[in-house]
């Protein structure tokens, strides 16, 4: 008898504690279904990429260059649905971003130009690490996307400039200079033997 009521006893106290653990279990999913709605409002609020406003002659520089165009697509393209569309989002812009850096025309590439587009990349590159965390760092998110909007107006500023530099015209024995400057053209010294 003593037996049957202990039995009892513990079996009840484990039911008990068994509801108490599903209790908290629900509150804690209660809680972080409350966070990732509070993150997901505030990469919804901040998500906003700037647009390039390049001068008439400056888009004539990239207008045949596709993966431009597809990226600034994909830049203004915003995600709705969920968090998972943001990782979505930047893993898509990442990749974009990188075909950018493979692919630059050659009347653009000159070091100051791919420098930007290296440093582009690794932003959007942090922006898709810091995105697929479980626990996202908004504020480093946010920090991120203030930082690409001004790197792509650092591009949209340096081929501006690429083309008023190729407005400038030459002054007579410009280019002789430049030649006679080139070591590439120096004549070499055979030995003698």
């Amino acid at each position: 008898m003593k037996i049957r009521f202990l039995f009892i006893l513990i079996t009840s106290l484990f039911l008990f504690s068994c509801e108490e653990d599903n209790e908290k279990r629900l509150i804690e999913q209660q809680k972080e279904v409350a966070k990732k709605e509070e993150i997901f409002k505030k990469l919804d609020k901040a998500w906003s990429f700037r647009t390039m406003n390049l001068e008439s002659t400056s888009q004539d520089l990239v207008q045949d260059w596709a993966e431009w165009r597809l990226f600034l697509i994909e830049l203004q393209q915003k995600p709705t649905s969920s968090i998972g569309a943001f990782q979505k989002k930047s893993r898509n812009l990442t990749q974009k971003a990188d075909a950018l850096l493979n692919t630059i025309p050659q009347s653009l590439s000159n070091p100051e130009f791919k420098s930007r587009f290296t440093v582009l990349l690794n932003h959007f590159q942090s922006l898709d690490l810091y995105i697929r965390l479980d626990a996202i760092p908004e504020k480093k998110v946010i920090d991120l996307i203030t930082d690409i909007n001004l790197q792509l107006a650092s591009i949209e500023l340096q081929i501006n400039e690429l083309i008023r530099k190729r407005q400038i015209p030459t002054e007579q024995g410009e280019a002789d200079m430049i030649r006679m400057l080139d070591t590439s053209r120096a004549v070499r010294e055979t030995p003698k033997i």
